[in-house]
């Protein structure tokens, strides 16, 4: 809480060549899209697990028990990653990471609703 009020985030940030990097590391990382259903169908990053952010609070706990797992957000540009991020570590998850947006993610990609 106070670390907001002093202008310093309690989740850091990642570039999509680092989170490529620890998702190919195999160990156990949640890489979150927060982006609606819509937009998640269009088009997603593989393996990547679809919550809204408008449904993060009530629906991280079917995906993230546990608050110490890795957790990588991701939106469309990077804003609602922010938000979200900040809602994890104002609930008590403690390795949260935004990687921004979609739009900068330079590999590969999914179309459709498989989730996992």
């Amino acid at each position: 809480m106070f670390g907001s009020l002093f202008g310093k985030k309690a989740y850091r940030d990642i570039s999509p060549q680092e989170t490529r990097n620890r998702l190919a590391s195999g160990q156990n990382i949640l890489l979150l899209d927060v982006r609606s259903p819509e937009e998640y169908a269009e088009v997603h990053i593989p393996h990547s697990v679809s919550v809204p952010l408008d449904r993060l609070q009530s629906q991280i706990s079917k995906v993230a028990n546990d608050k110490d797992m890795e957790i990588i957000v991701y939106c469309l540009s990077g804003a609602r990653a922010a938000s979200a991020c900040s809602l994890l570590t104002a609930m008590g998850y403690t390795n949260v990471s935004s990687m921004g947006g979609i739009r900068s993610w330079a590999y590969e990609t999914e179309r459709g609703t498989r989730s996992r």
